[in-house]
């Protein structure tokens, strides 16, 4: 569907909106998928899904060290193409 430049200045600025705090997304012209995937790439870039991830479970501070260990050795040997 398409707007004329006039019709769809009046949708696009959200500057009178309440201030949400969290994370919020507006859904604009009923496109729920678009908003989705704006959602996911905020809750990405926030991290959150990590932070809930790491605190499911108690990882003691050697298992810590051993997998950062094994991530960097992983990611070095990707780099240099013996993976």
């Amino acid at each position: 569907m398409r707007y004329h430049k006039k019709d769809f200045r009046k949708y696009k600025k959200y500057d009178n909106q309440p201030f949400i705090p969290g994370i919020a997304v507006v859904v604009q012209f009923n496109n729920v998928d678009a908003a989705l995937r704006k959602f996911k790439k905020k809750v990405q870039e926030e991290g959150i899904l990590q932070t809930v991830r790491n605190k499911q479970e108690y990882v003691k501070p050697s298992e810590k060290r051993r997998k950062a260990k094994a991530a960097a050795r992983a990611r070095w040997l990707k780099k240099t193409g013996r993976l």
